[in-house]
């Protein structure tokens, strides 16, 4: 494999302005696997003007036929070299050979669940009075800006994209340097779209430079990022030059709340895999275990178990249940934490890197750590790494308390046999999206989106549309 990953500006494949070229890492091996362009400011810009170009200048937004054709088509083609990108995915991200299965399959399922919107937006038209009337019609925002994460780089783009696209928008996609190889080749198969018109999409790889350009950027009129809440912050303050519109999804630190009539038998290996799927590294992972204190020992032992026999290496083993953390920077962050949390908190597990043959990837096995003390670097913070920390409860009340003790609010698990008392929780947890005896599962039917520091807005489903559409009143009346 050796992929020179490039910026996609006005149907054109492009270097960086200033020459700049870096090297992509395979995160299992150390190895380079390729190089992409590291784009800055002045790519940006280009990009920017060129989607801003289409949007004035041609009829996309106001051909929805057009646009279901063209993410129908984004589809079929993205099905069609499936493999090959679960390959590269794989080998540009570290993780297993069937996640990135399952990612690719999400993002063709959800262009094609927004195909199928892409032509049911509908305004209305009311009579306030005889011969008044108000015409509410709903209109693209312009150019949206999309900034993507390096954790699920294909779906976590196509779920911001597709809308962006089945609203009318043209758009810019600014991907992340870790994964920049794997979405080059998305970006060349979507360019194989005849019915695509050149300059709705655009891409490029760059570091803070770019944000920072698509930020200020007056021909912008939404962002859409998906990272951290730091990064998130600066964003929203950013925009606020421009009044532009925003929606972010942001960091988390899911609590799973595990009451004393849960079965943990398979409660705790649902959280063990959720917790360390794609190493961690992703914000709705399973991170705070909060079990009832007559179960605390009895789970605290069965997922030491369950961890302990996850078996790390690289994404293409067969054998592998988790892959490695995505670069060094992220191992070494993940492993400062359990540095940290040994001052403060019980390590059960303690999660180390590698040796042997796999010692030049990025590996780091899994940690779970007792925490209680609300001071914890790891007690309600977001871990971003294959590490779970487990906390007693006496009652409903404490529990729903712990599980709120944090400024995240995207995700969370309730585990229990008792239906009634799982919704009453549920009812008063502080988190946008909870699970019931599952944890992690989503759809693009329905919206998630996060409550406190994890975000505003909402991604997937219909409200997901509406973050790119903006309402217009026109009023007249037919009398002389």
């Amino acid at each position: 494999m050796n992929i020179y990953a490039q910026h996609w500006i006005n149907g054109e494949w492009l270097d960086s302005i200033d020459g700049a070229r870096v090297d992509g890492i395979n995160p299992a091996t150390g190895l380079v696997i390729g190089s992409y362009a590291n784009g800055g400011v002045a790519d940006a810009e280009a990009a920017i003007a060129a989607a801003r170009n289409a949007f004035d200048n041609t009829q996309w937004a106001h051909q929805p036929r057009l646009r279901e054709k063209v993410l129908l088509e984004c589809a079929d083609r993205l099905e069609a070299a499936l493999p090959e990108l679960a390959r590269v995915l794989t080998a540009d991200n570290g993780k297993l050979l069937a996640e990135a299965t399952g990612e690719l399959n999400a993002s063709i399922s959800e262009l094609r669940y927004y195909a199928g919107l892409a032509r049911n937006i509908f305004g209305r038209i009311t009579e306030l009075e005889p011969g008044l009337f108000s015409n509410l019609s709903r209109e693209a925002l312009g150019v949206a800006a999309v900034i993507v994460p390096w954790n699920a780089p294909v779906v976590l783009m196509v779920r911001s994209l597709a809308p962006a696209l089945a609203a009318g928008c043209t758009a810019v996609v600014k991907n992340a340097a870790q994964t920049a190889l794997i979405c080059d080749q998305v970006f060349r198969i979507l360019s194989q779209v005849e019915s695509l018109p050149t300059g709705v999409i655009n891409s490029i790889t760059s570091g803070r430079q770019g944000v920072t350009a698509m930020v200020d950027s007056l021909d912008v009129d939404v962002i859409s990022y998906t990272g951290s809440t730091e990064v998130g912050k600066h964003i929203m303050a950013g925009g606020v030059k421009t009044m532009k519109r925003m929606n972010l999804e942001l960091g988390g630190s899911a609590p799973c709340i595990v009451f004393e009539d849960a079965d943990l038998s398979s409660a705790a290996p649902a959280l063990v895999k959720a917790g360390m799927f794609m190493a961690g590294q992703y914000c709705c992972s399973a991170t705070r275990v909060l079990a009832h204190n007559s179960i605390l020992d009895e789970a605290q032992a069965r997922l030491s178990e369950a961890m302990q026999a996850t078996v790390v290496g690289p994404g293409d083993h067969p054998d592998s249940q988790m892959g490695p953390m995505v670069d060094a920077a992220g191992r070494n962050r993940v492993m400062s934490l359990i540095q940290a949390a040994a001052r403060t908190d019980d390590i059960i597990c303690r999660g180390e890197p590698l040796g042997g043959e796999l010692e030049n990837g990025f590996f780091l096995s899994p940690s779970l750590v007792y925490a209680s003390n609300p001071d914890s670097p790891v007690y309600a913070e977001e871990v971003f790494g294959p590490m779970l920390v487990i906390d007693g409860f006496d009652d409903e009340e404490e529990a729903i308390a712990k599980a709120n003790d944090t400024r995240y609010g995207l995700a969370a698990s309730i585990w229990s046999a008792d239906l009634r008392k799982s919704q009453r929780v549920a009812n008063r947890v502080e988190s946008g999206t909870i699970w019931i005896n599952s944890h992690g599962r989503t759809f693009p039917e329905i919206e998630n989106g996060g409550y406190k520091e994890s975000g505003i807005g909402r991604l997937h489903g219909q409200e997901g549309l509406s973050e790119f559409l903006q309402t217009k009143h026109i009023s007249w009346s037919t009398k002389q």
